[in-house]
């Protein structure tokens, strides 16, 4: 008598079609974080961009190579032109040097500034009525070396002999608008310096007889 084979059992008491993993529901979807996800990435990528494309938007500029005073008017001579990063500021443009030509430094600007626009004004606060403009021819002995445009000086009457009168302080700040060597008398400068017009008649006397010397005020604008 035959015995009928059972079917074969598995290690977990299931037969083959049963044994068979139950399907999973697949995981939801949020399409509104996807979304946001993508955004953002876009987003970065466009600031990125933004980034690089203004790191290379330049302008020219307005750099001051020389010294200028509060009130000394701007030379083309004392401008250069370089370009900067465009960061917003209010720099003056290199176009437009022709109009800071016209103008007066409001304060005093050492030499590496870039020019702003609040920098000029439109008329000197030294040129002004109630000041004058006076030459002076200085021999060596009368000046100190380094005296340059758009320094402060005092104007010293010096007596030609000492007997005669004490030295005094005619003027207390001038400023000095322009330096030239005559290269032809011996080192000897001319200077031309602002001055209260009151003090100018006696100022002029006193260099035309060479009694007149000058001391640099360093620091004082």
């Amino acid at each position: 008598m035959r015995t009928s084979e059972k079917p074969a059992v598995n290690t977990a008491g299931l037969s083959g079609p049963a044994s068979r993993k139950l399907p999973v529901p697949p995981r939801e979807r949020k399409p509104a974080l996807a979304a946001l996800a993508v955004l953002l990435i876009l987003g970065g990528a466009l600031a990125t961009t933004l980034l690089v494309l203004r790191s290379g938007d330049r302008i020219s500029a307005i750099r001051v190579t020389q010294q200028i005073g509060a009130g000394q008017q701007f030379t083309i001579e004392a401008l250069e032109e370089v370009q900067i990063a465009n960061t917003g500021l209010d720099f003056v443009s290199w176009s437009q040097r022709g109009e800071v030509t016209k103008s007066f430094a409001a304060v005093t600007i050492v030499p590496g500034t870039l020019l702003t626009h609040n920098m000029g004004v439109k008329a000197s606060s030294e040129l002004v009525p109630g000041k004058a403009k006076v030459g002076l021819a200085l021999k060596p002995g009368q000046f100190p070396s380094g005296i340059i445009a758009s320094h402060r000086v005092q104007v010293v009457y010096v007596p030609a002999r000492t007997e005669q009168a004490e030295s005094r302080v005619l003027a207390q700040s001038a400023l000095v608008q322009s330096v030239s060597d005559s290269g032809r008398t011996g080192g000897s400068v001319l200077l031309t310096v602002i001055v209260d017009a009151a003090a100018a008649k006696t100022i002029v006397q006193y260099a035309s007889s060479g009694e007149i010397a000058v001391a640099d005020l360093p620091g004082v604008s």
